[in-house]
């Protein structure tokens, strides 16, 4: 017996025993999404987004949604929205697995990839 009780719990050693057996397989791409989603919501709970014109400055793509929409709205709180919540795409995303996207730098279009 050991004093960790880690070690003694018989939980742990199922667990780890599932985890071995699913070791190379990967998470459907719709639960990708949905969790993408779900975190971006929570994100905006605890205040504002990193506007779309520092995300763009940091080097990171955007997708032509919140391309198109920072170049039409003025710098400011317009610009740290999430353009996802209504786009097609995260609808599409979230409910198949294989969703018809394929612009670029849009997360939906990357969770289904392999």
């Amino acid at each position: 017996m050991s004093d960790d009780p880690q070690q003694n719990d018989p939980l742990i050693g199922i667990l780890a025993a599932a985890l071995d057996e699913t070791r190379g397989t990967r998470a459907a791409a719709s639960l990708k999404a949905r969790l993408y989603s779900a975190l971006l919501r929570k994100q905006q709970e605890s205040g504002p987004l990193r506007s779309l014109g520092e995300t763009r400055v940091q080097g990171y793509g955007l997708c032509v949604f919140e391309d198109l929409w920072r170049r039409v709205t003025p710098p400011g709180k317009a610009q740290c929205i999430n353009c996802c919540g209504p786009c097609h795409a995260r609808a599409l995303g979230e409910r198949l697995e294989h969703a018809p996207i394929y612009w670029k730098n849009c997360p939906y279009v990357a969770f289904g990839r392999k």
